[in-house]
């Protein structure tokens, strides 16, 4: 459900995670970067769509949302559960759209272990670390942590991709943005009231999804391959992951209470397979850098769902902090006009 620091022609995010960021290497996880180019559009098909801006608040609805879901999910089902349940729902609906469209998964044995890699550092594992960290920390600072990732992404890209250089207001929004994110911590009241475990397993999270957007733009990007097929392939591997893992530190649920049961296919089926189909649109319409946006509604969104829904308190710090992040975030996605 975030945003890598530069869209790439094949790779989140999601979020949430992604949320979100969610994520995939056709776009940007929440998650995966945005396609470099857009295909041409049919006017008289876009006049029929909604417009883009409805679609934008939907996504930015659902991904905010997932992190509520997955608090929901937890209730009932170990996180590996969730996470399994999550991926199964969302590939379906990608398969769903894979078959309408007559699209064919790639091949290639080389690219299905890229894919491999991209799935486990995109979906996999920051999913199933969201779901841990929220057996102990609340939804609304899982949203927030999720949208470091933005920093993460830049810190990162600093290091591995030399095209990517540094200017001095981007290294300012990115001490301004960990500035933000020891302000939700509290720092000099010495992290009291925070699960550090939790919190810890949420920030990695939030670093998986750059890592993995890095993974895709030096193995994936520009291979002329579908988005829709690249991440139909990616989620399923990623299924596939969880689903030898989970057997092996889990065991099955005594009870499916339905409230849980169904924040879970609504967590899989919305928040990870029908959000990346709306990003794909919006990206293709309007370009990356206005779909990448999202990024900065979804914490807005994950706290006020949260407090809402789930009742969970605020400290004032919090929503400082949370500004202070995204503020940060916004200036290190800023570049110097060639």
């Amino acid at each position: 459900m975030s945003t890598a620091p530069r869209p790439a022609p094949a790779a989140r995010a999601a979020a949430p995670d992604a949320a979100s960021t969610p994520a995939a290497p056709a776009v940007s996880a929440a998650a995966p970067g945005p396609p470099s180019t857009s295909p041409v559009r049919n006017p008289s098909s876009s006049r029929r769509r909604l417009d883009w801006r409805v679609r934008f608040a939907v996504l930015s609805l659902i991904w905010g949302f997932s992190f509520l879901l997955i608090k929901v999910g937890t209730e009932a089902f170990a996180p590996f559960q969730v996470t399994l349940g999550r991926l199964v729902f969302g590939t379906a609906v990608l398969a769903i759209a894979l078959a309408v469209k007559r699209e064919r998964l790639p091949r290639g044995v080389r690219t299905w272990a890229h894919l491999a890699v991209a799935a486990f550092l995109l979906n996999a594992l920051p999913f199933s670390l969201f779901a841990f960290a929220e057996l102990s920390i609340p939804s609304t600072l899982a949203g927030i942590c999720n949208a470091t990732s933005p920093l993460w992404g830049m810190a990162l890209s600093l290091v591995a991709l030399s095209e990517d250089r540094p200017t001095r207001v981007r290294v300012a929004g990115l001490g301004l943005g960990f500035l933000g994110v020891l302000t939700v911590l509290g720092v000099w009241q010495g992290f009291s009231g925070v699960d550090a475990r939790g919190t810890a397993l949420a920030l990695l999270a939030s670093l998986s999804y750059p890592v993995g957007w890095i993974h895709v733009r030096r193995t994936l990007a520009g291979s002329g391959r579908s988005h829709l097929s690249l991440t139909g392939a990616q989620l399923l591997l990623a299924t596939l992951q969880l689903a030898v893992v989970t057997p092996l530190f889990t065991s099955l649920p005594t009870a499916v209470p339905v409230l849980p049961l169904l924040a879970v296919i609504a967590l899989g089926a919305l928040g990870t397979g029908v959000a990346m189909l709306v990003q794909y649109g919006i990206v293709a319409e309007v370009g990356p850098t206005t779909a990448q946006m999202v990024t900065y509604f979804i914490p807005v969104i994950a706290t006020a769902a949260g407090v809402a829904v789930l009742g969970e308190s605020l400290r004032w710090s919090t929503p400082v902090g949370a500004v202070i992040v995204l503020a940060g975030a916004a200036l290190t996605q800023l570049r110097p006009k060639p």
